[in-house]
This record gives structure tokens, C-alpha cells and sequence, in this order.
């Protein structure tokens, strides 16, 4: 949906393709103007900052990877490294995170949303753009590296026999549950990428251009969307491709920020309760056969299909368990020095206390704890505790407001989402070669050591 010779000259989105040689006769085209070419050294990799020893440096580590994955068939690849990010952001009152990711050359900052319920990444991109939302920095500035449209990647993006009007770039448009989406073309370019083995690289990576935004209500001021989900064209999919680090991904959320991270050796798969994915789900991370629990004790709903999201901040169950949480509440707190706070619109559910509440921790005493039971096997459960901290926030009116929403009334139908503020205060590992999801308690606000950190 472009038009020939001007590298982005979109259409209104919406409209068939359009490749004009009489582009100059059309407004939009005016401001079309072919970007530099930029040619990069190479297709795959570039060594940033590096002199020889860096080269060497390299070389070795991969070296050892090769030698190693010839030689076992049952652990191919065991010296795969890491790649870690620092998280800013909160659940409240923010209300999002974000990772800086640093795209191009030379390397310029972008903060992106962390998002495992998406496949691709996209920057706002100045395409020119026809819709773009604030941003915290300069609109991508593209090359004109294009992803053609029979690229695999592409195809990942499409669902069944899609058309190819123009076959010399891949266009995309992705939609998200809260009403936002994102239209543009795939490209590629270099991210600046620190190994947690000390070694810095750019590689040439493709994610999307996204010349034309619909921001959804709640549409954090952010530059873009780093997709994390388990398809072919996210981040990790393509670095795991290039043998840089397993198909692994990790986040660790606090009240102040957090970690993200790509790889496994930051953590101890023994100390992880695990579950597996559900084998029916290619493209969401979920985990069927949960049974809701309250204080510890099930309330007999079973059979709860979850989805872990991280570009959600609150966590939502349908109708029936959502309905079950409130009445269990309402019921726990009769006796208690809360009443029920109608006037505090922040969430849905809100209670007072007899004066204002400062932090989370002056009400947990109150509520108890809410989890989910996974069952996998015949007599094998995994808990996922969350605790009044997990889904409860202080408004500013120091009511203490119920984080988890009823997913049905917003068009979510049956499904049960675990968002942002369940798992806090815990490391969540998306084991995409395993197929399974795991989780342990960690101090969030304290990333693990490593040798290099992305900020």
C-alpha cells in the first residue's frame, strides 16, 4: 500500500494498493521524499564497539557453540547466552512498562512496551506517518531495507493464501484487544544488543515500520511495542534463529520497574514451578485445566483457561469467576474496619478504610489471598499464588481498588487473562522449547548480575 519510487508514501488506510508514476498529482505524495540509502556492512551482523579482541572475542563464543551443538544431540546447544533489560514503569499509577531498545546506526533509544501478548515489534515511524501518537522520542527514521512480501516472515503475519500486490515489501497491521492497532510495512535494521557474556553486537533484525496508529483508550506514550509472543517474527524468535540465545523469555516486575530478559542462564529451572502450555493455543502463552482458589481453598470453578499478558496491567476472569472473587470478598470483609468506596471510580471494586490507605501493605491484613491451581497429569497441581499485593492497588484517594476486571463485559468472552499486576514480585519464564511456563517468588527491583545490562 505504497506507492513506486518513494520509499513510504502511504495510502488512508483501508484503501486497495496504489503505485503511482504520476505521484507528484497526489497531496500524499508530496511529502513523500526517498530516504538516504544506507548500506550496512553486513546482512546478519555488525560488531559494535568492538576492536579485534571483541572480533576474537566472538568468534570464540560461537566457536564453542557450533563445537558443542555437533556434539550433543540431547542439549544441542548449551553456551547459548542471555540478553537482559532494565524495566521502568508500574502498574499503578502509571499503568505500563517499558524497555529501552536501541535501533540503527548509529544506535538511537526507543522505549518500547514488553508485550508476550503480541508477536511483532514496531516503532512509530515517520514514513512519512499519516497517524502517530506521542512519543517520548524522535518518529524511527527508516532505511530502505525492506521485508519483501514472500519473506517467512511475512507470511507468519498472514494468515492463510495472502495476496502480495507489491512484492518488494511485506505490509502488516496488527489489532490489540484494547481497541488499539498498528499498520505499516516490515523493514529491517541493527539493534545494539549486549550478551550477558560481555559481548556487544548489532544485528540486523526485522520488525515493523508503523506509519499509522489507532491508539486505544489507555495507550501508554511510548514509542512502540516490543512483541515478545511465540511467533516466527518476534525479537527473540529471530535471534534464537541466529543461534544467539535459546527461545526463552523472562520478565520480573515490581512496584518500580523491573527485568526483562531473553536466554536461560539467569535463573534456576529448579527452583521454577512449571506448566505447560496449552498444546491448542500456537500463538498465546496459556495454560489450561486452572481451578480458581480463595484463601487457599478451591471454590469450585474448574477448568479455567489462562493466558499470561504482559501488555495487560490488570488481570481479568470471566463472568463467573469474576462474580465468584467479589461475592468471596465482599462476604471476608463483613466485620471488618472497610466499607465498599462508591464514589471511587479508579476501578471497578473500590473499599475504604477508616482513614486513608498509603501502600498496599496497610490493607493486606484484610484481604486474603487469591490463586490458581494448574493441573497437569493425573495427580500433579502447580500453584500460582497472587496475593493481596497482586491484585490490589491504592487510588489516590487511599481506597484500596480490586486489580482484576470482569473480562466478559469487555468483550473477552471466556477467556481469563493473568496481567501485569499478578505477577509482580515473581520471575515468569516463557520456555518456548520446552512448551512451558514457569514461576518463582524474586525481588524484582534487583536485577541478577550480569556482565552487561541494557538500560
Amino acid at each position: 500500500m505504497f506507492y513506486k519510487f518513494c520509499l513510504f508514501c502511504p495510502p488512508t488506510r483501508g484503501t486497495p494498493p496504489l503505485c503511482s508514476n504520476n505521484a507528484k498529482k497526489d497531496l500524499r505524495a508530496e511529502s513523500c521524499k526517498k530516504l538516504p540509502f544506507c548500506q550496512l556492512q553486513s546482512k546478519s551482523l555488525l560488531l559494535y564497539k568492538g576492536s579485534r579482541d571483541q572480533l576474537q572475542k566472538w568468534c570464540k563464543w560461537k566457536s564453542r557453540v557450533s563445537t558443542e551443538a555437533s556434539s550433543s544431540e540431547a542439549n544441542p546447544v548449551s553456551s547459548y547466552s542471555s540478553i537482559l533489560f532494565k524495566l521502568y514503569g508500574n502498574v499503578h499509577p502509571d499503568g505500563y512498562y517499558f524497555a529501552q531498545v536501541n535501533v540503527g546506526q548509529p544506535p538511537k533509544p526507543y522505549f518500547l512496551d514488553p508485550d508476550t501478548g503480541s508477536d511483532l515489534t514496531w516503532l512509530q515511524c515517520d514514513a512519512p506517518c499519516v497517524r502517530c501518537t506521542e512519543a517520548p522520542h524522535p518518529l524511527y527514521r527508516p532505511t530502505n531495507d525492506l521485508v519483501v512480501c514472500r519473506d517467512p516472515l511475512c507470511a507468519s503475519l498472514h494468515s492463510g493464501a495472502y495476496e502480495c500486490p507489491n512484492p518488494e515489501q511485506c505490509d502488516y497491521e496488527v489489532e490489540y484487544a484494547d481497541g488499539g492497532s498498528s499498520f505499516g510495512v516490515l523493514v529491517n535494521d541493527v539493534f545494539s544488543l549486549n550478551l550477558t557474556t560481555g559481548i556487544r553486537l548489532g544485528l540486523r533484525l526485522a520488525f515493523g515500520c508503523g506509519y499509522d496508529q489507532l491508539p486505544s483508550v489507555y495507550a501508554p506514550p511510548l514509542d512502540g511495542v516490543l512483541g515478545l509472543g511465540k511467533g516466527n517474527s518476534s525479537i527473540v524468535s529471530q535471534l534464537h534463529n541466529q543461534g544467539i540465545v535459546r527461545n526463552i523469555i523472562g520478565h520480573c516486575l515490581s512496584a518500580t520497574g523491573g527485568f526483562l530478559f531473553f536466554g536461560d542462564d539467569l535463573y534456576d529451572a529448579s527452583q521454577v514451578n512449571w506448566a505447560p502450555m496449552s498444546q491448542d493455543s500456537t500463538k498465546r502463552y496459556s495454560v489450561s485445566s486452572a481451578e480458581l482458589t480463595f484463601g487457599g481453598k478451591g471454590v469450585g470453578i474448574k477448568n479455567l483457561d489462562v493466558i499470561f499478558d504482559s501488555g495487560s496491567s490488570y488481570s481479568y476472569l470471566n463472568s463467573q469467576a469474576y462474580r465468584a472473587i467479589i461475592s468471596l470478598i465482599e462476604k471476608d470483609l463483613k466485620g471488618k474496619p472497610l466499607k465498599e468506596a462508591k464514589d471511587d471510580r479508579t476501578l471497578p471494586e473500590c473499599w475504604r478504610g477508616r482513614k486513608p490507605f498509603k501502600s498496599v501493605h496497610d490493607v493486606r491484613k484484610y484481604f486474603k489471598p487469591l490463586g490458581l491451581s494448574f493441573h497437569h497429569g493425573q495427580r500433579v497441581r502447580t500453584q500460582f499464588e497472587i496475593p493481596p499485593d497482586a491484585y490490589l492497588i491504592i487510588s489516590s484517594k487511599g481506597n484500596a481498588c480490586l486489580g482484576i476486571l470482569n473480562g466478559t463485559e469487555i468483550g473477552l468472552q471466556n477467556v481469563n487473562l493473568i496481567g501485569d499486576i499478578s505477577m509482580q514480585d515473581k520471575m515468569v519464564i516463557y520456555d518456548n522449547e520446552k512448551g512451558a511456563i514457569g514461576w518463582s517468588p524474586a525481588n524484582c527491583s534487583r536485577p541478577p548480575k550480569s556482565n552487561t545490562f541494557i538500560m
